[in-house]
């Protein structure tokens, strides 16, 4: 499906979209995903800034400081509690595969953070694996090149 690309929080109160493909799509096993996720691990959607807008509602914000150190800051519904996407104030926009209207838009293209994975994932969709976040971030933006034009 082409863009527009749309998403919001579990109530509805919160809904935004993007316009453009995103940069890159991750899981991310850090423990910051895990917490918010209550889950194993997160799927990220990585957009540029410009390309992200909200279209109804105000997200509240939270800040957390990263396994990598850095400060954090998350958006969220204050009304039904739904962490929906974070990284405001920086190149890019990093949302929840789950707020999305429909999450199987996109598929990931590596883990990230692997050190601090589950013991008991298995690892076994072939994707590429660093044990934290690439230092170079372009490195995943590749990796979504290379998959979205039929080279993964």
């Amino acid at each position: 499906m082409p863009a527009p690309y749309t998403g919001g929080c579990l109530c509805g109160t919160i809904r935004y979209e993007f316009n453009a493909e995103p940069a890159t799509v991750y899981t991310c096993h850090c423990t910051e995903c895990q917490k918010v996720s209550a889950s194993a691990f997160g799927i990220s959607v990585r957009v540029m800034a410009e390309d992200f807008q909200i279209t109804k509602g105000e997200p509240a914000t939270f800040d957390t400081i990263a396994d990598s150190g850095r400060v954090k800051t998350g958006l969220f519904c204050a009304t039904c509690g739904t962490r929906f996407g974070g990284g405001v104030g920086g190149p890019g926009v990093v949302l929840r595969d789950g707020s999305l209207d429909d999450p199987n838009w996109f598929e990931p293209v590596a883990h990230i953070w692997t050190r601090s994975a589950q013991a008991w994932y298995p690892f076994n969709d072939g994707l590429p694996k660093f044990e934290k976040a690439p230092e170079d971030p372009a490195a995943l933006n590749a990796l979504w090149d290379a998959h979205v034009s039929g080279g993964n």
